[in-house]
């Protein structure tokens, strides 16, 4: 049954999630495909590090910069129309890196950015609409999350390698990804206007009088520094490899392990925390994960790798997935946590975007990786503070509920629901 009250037919549940699904792959190849034919990209284009460190994280500023956007655009066109322009623009993106200008690979990269931002926002407030208990739908599209993340990683080079391309047609290769999305995403969702006048998107009347409340703060920091982590590893990961003498060719094969891995993190914590009356043991949980996961990097990373990528890769996707979860858990109403959504992936990926830069710069300064890694552990810290206070059973204040349930009292249905409106 949707949101709606309707009821669909087996087959138009299953027709429609897994359109959902083939929406959410799209969400990350095009961001993590970049990392694995960097060598080559900076070979015949000139790129210096730095230049080359802005193309790893322009996505991932448009995905803060242009979330704030969404729900306006949506409110415009239609839920469903904007999700389908999501993914018109991110194939117009993947087209325009297959010219040969430098700054159209730049443009390209922009283009897709804010398509996937849009995307992040609107798919998973779709999902909540329409879904009576959209936990399992939101445990696909996390997990599918991590997949496409792992099939950009993996099969960007082996693609090329099978095909005989160059690295700029096997970033290309990714449009008839988005193009397979958009073939199955236009027949079973194509109701935008139907559902537009009845239940319209928020708009972000009030968003960032949220960030007055010390919760509020904790969940947005939380997300941020938990995306600080992923996109940090998901840039640097193989060329940390290479230098430690694992081939190219397995460093991003190792980066897809990672997502893989994750995939299952993210299946399994939104039914955890959604189960809890207070989700600190899920944090701590990812906190000794990333621990075992860097720890081992930065000190072995030629030894145990498996075991310390596929303990990243658990945190990075059980983090992010909590890092959602909190975001409905922390709300009083549906409302409420489209706003506190849309604010949190804004500042978030903001503040996710410096870590590739930060982390580059440093490798760069000290000549290798113990330092960057060490900053990344220490990261932690901070990390498992804010998510410590983010995950006691609270909810915010708004200007018609109190802050926290009675003493003894349930948190209410809407904002136990894992379906919160974000993405990575």
């Amino acid at each position: 049954m949707d949101g709606g009250g309707k009821v669909r037919s087996r087959a138009a549940t299953i027709a429609l999630v897994a359109a959902i699904v083939a929406v959410a792959l799209n969400q990350r190849p095009a961001v993590v495909a970049v990392a694995p034919v960097l060598g080559d990209l900076r070979a015949e284009t000139g790129l210096s590090s730095a230049l080359a460190g802005l193309l790893t994280t322009l996505p991932v500023l448009c995905f803060g910069a242009f979330a704030p956007t969404a729900p306006r655009l949506a409110r415009r066109i239609g839920l469903e129309t904007a999700v389908a322009l999501s993914l018109v623009l991110l194939a117009a993106g993947i087209a325009l890196r297959l010219l040969p200008p430098v700054a159209l690979l730049f443009a390209g990269s922009l283009l897709a950015g804010a398509a996937i931002a849009f995307a992040n926002v609107l798919l998973p407030a779709y999902v909540k609409r329409e879904f009576t208990r959209p936990g399992v739908v939101m445990g696909l599209y996390s997990a599918s999350l991590n997949i496409g993340a792992a099939a950009g990683a993996a099969l960007t080079v082996p693609l090329a390698a099978a095909f005989g391309v160059d690295w700029r047609t096997a970033l290309g290769l990714w449009l008839a990804l988005a193009l397979a999305a958009l073939a199955l995403w236009l027949p079973v969702a194509g109701t935008g206007r139907a559902h537009r006048t009845s239940e319209p998107l928020p708009d972000d009347s009030g968003s960032w009088s949220l960030l007055r409340q010390p919760l509020a703060r904790q969940v947005t920091t939380y997300l941020g520094l938990q995306s600080v982590q992923f996109y940090t590893v998901a840039a640097w990961l193989p060329t940390l490899l290479a230098d430690s003498g694992v081939p190219a060719r397995e460093g991003g094969l190792l980066l897809g392990f990672a997502n893989v891995v994750g995939a299952a993190g993210a299946l399994l914590a939104p039914a955890q925390a959604g189960r809890m009356r207070t989700q600190r043991p899920l944090i701590l949980a990812v906190a000794v994960s990333y621990t075992v996961g860097l720890g081992g990097l930065l000190i072995a990373p030629d030894t145990g790798t498996l075991l310390w990528v596929g303990a990243f890769g658990l945190a990075q996707g059980g983090g992010f997935a909590l890092a959602l979860t909190l975001i409905v858990l922390r709300s009083p109403t549906p409302l409420v946590a489209a706003r506190l959504g849309g604010v949190a992936q804004c500042l978030g990926y903001l503040l996710a975007a410096l870590g590739p830069l930060v982390i580059g710069a440093l490798h760069d300064l000290t000549g290798g990786w113990s330092w960057p890694i060490a900053l990344l552990l220490a990261a932690l810290v901070p990390m498992t503070w804010f998510g410590w206070g983010a995950a006691r059973n609270a909810v915010l204040t708004t200007d018609d509920v109190s802050a926290a349930p009675p003493e003894g009292a349930r948190i209410p249905a809407a904002s136990a629901d894992p379906g919160a409106p974000g993405g990575r």
